[in-house]
């Protein structure tokens, strides 16, 4: 067993999982056969695990990096998965599916799972590519973030444990409106409050009894959206990427990028540039924010510190990175940026080479240069915890 940090990294293409020491990359565990849903991502759980989706096998795995076997359970889901979430608790867990390798949306399933029991339910609610945030301070609420039409759309989790066989169709027990263009979800489990991308704003609301009431947006302060939302659990802050600029994907390194930060107790927003190019996910360390910024005139990670001075670190090219004149999601070599609350090292794949570069946040320098036995296809996906960095503040898989 090892209590020092730890990195979660998936080739969901190859399919293998490994666990490696941080920073000197020993490997801990190993999984082979395993095709990790890169769209749901890892869900931080307590005591330092994390729950993900094989999407390959159809299975829910809880992840025990620290323990003497890395897989705790496996039960059956549906898939291909588009969200994984879990109420604060850590206990109840949702599935929702996706278009997956289709270019229209078809399934309509939702799988609810009982993790202290394994019990498990499907059901059917709107085909699309749903959000879902599962929200606690009562019994558990399912909520289902549906595009065109837009809606929140609340489901008490026992029903949905309770549904019978056949995956029956399920009504909310009620819902709030939301514009069409919802991309995004987070949940702040200290006061209950449920939070929505949208073209608009950060939609929110909060939970009373069994419904959601509805509060003012939180403004992008910017031409620009987000598409993606991000608790930082120790400072209550809200976290997204702005991307402005054409909207035409062949014009992609064009597109301009911003960090949004909200501080859910003083309610103000902080944007920052970043540069062109792509930058989508970021990951919190223990006092840094870490992006990767790709761009056909050189890559970096970009670290923002407490105060918002940004810190910029050339990496290394990528053979097969999105070029100009082409889209930078088809068939293209991407990364993936990890780091845990914890701690203060930043780990940041080289998709195609099965590379991973480990920094140091305090200095914004490589501290290691790891070597997988595999390529990570398409930039691959990867967590970073420590046992006890309460990274499961943030509820909903990444």
């Amino acid at each position: 067993m090892h209590d020092g940090p730890l990195l979660l990294v998936s080739d969901h293409v190859g399919g293998s999982v490994h666990v490696l020491t941080v920073p000197d990359g020993v490997e801990v565990h190993r999984l082979t056969g395993r095709h990790l849903s890169e769209h749901a991502g890892f869900l931080a759980l307590p005591r330092g695990r994390a729950a993900c989706v094989d999407d390959r096998r159809g299975e829910l795995l809880v992840l025990d990096p620290f323990g003497r076997e890395l897989v705790e359970a496996a039960v059956p889901v549906a898939v291909p998965a588009e969200h994984l979430a879990c109420d604060p608790s850590g206990r109840w867990a949702a599935v929702t599916t996706g278009l997956g390798k289709n270019s229209e949306p078809w399934s309509d399933v939702l799988t609810v799972v009982d993790l202290a029991t394994g019990d498990a339910a499907r059901v059917r609610t709107r085909a699309g590519e749903p959000g879902v945030t599962v929200l606690g301070g009562g019994a558990p609420l399912a909520v289902l973030r549906h595009r065109e039409p837009g809606a929140l759309a609340v489901h008490r989790f026992a029903d949905l444990l309770d549904a019978p066989p056949g995956c029956p169709p399920v009504t909310p027990h009620t819902h709030l409106p939301l514009p069409d263009d919802g991309h995004g979800d987070a949940q702040d489990p200290y006061s209950g409050r449920v939070f929505a991308a949208t073209g608009e704003g950060v939609r929110r609301a909060r939970r009373e009894g069994d419904a959601l009431v509805p509060e003012p947006a939180i403004p992008w302060g910017s031409p620009a959206r987000g598409w993606y939302l991000r608790l930082d659990p120790r400072r209550r802050t809200l976290w997204s990427t702005l991307r402005g600029g054409p909207a035409d994907p062949l014009r992609w390194p064009e597109w301009t990028n911003q960090a949004w930060r909200h501080d859910l107790q003083t309610d103000r927003t902080t944007v920052t540039e970043l540069g062109p190019g792509l930058v989508f996910r970021l990951a919190l360390a223990k006092d840094h924010t870490a992006f990767t910024r790709i761009h056909p005139d050189g890559d970096e990670l970009i670290l923002l510190d407490a105060d918002a001075a940004v810190h910029r670190t050339p990496l290394p090219p990528m053979d097969g990175a999105p070029r100009r004149g082409g889209t930078p999601w088809e068939g293209v070599q991407r990364r993936a940026v990890a780091a845990s609350p914890g701690t203060d090292w930043v780990a940041v794949t080289r998709g195609g080479h099965g590379e991973v570069h480990v920094f140091y946040a305090r200095t914004a320098c490589e501290a290691a240069h790891l070597k997988l036995s595999t390529p990570l296809h398409h930039g691959g996906h990867a967590m970073l915890r420590t046992r006890h960095d309460g990274a499961q503040g943030d509820p909903v898989g990444r």
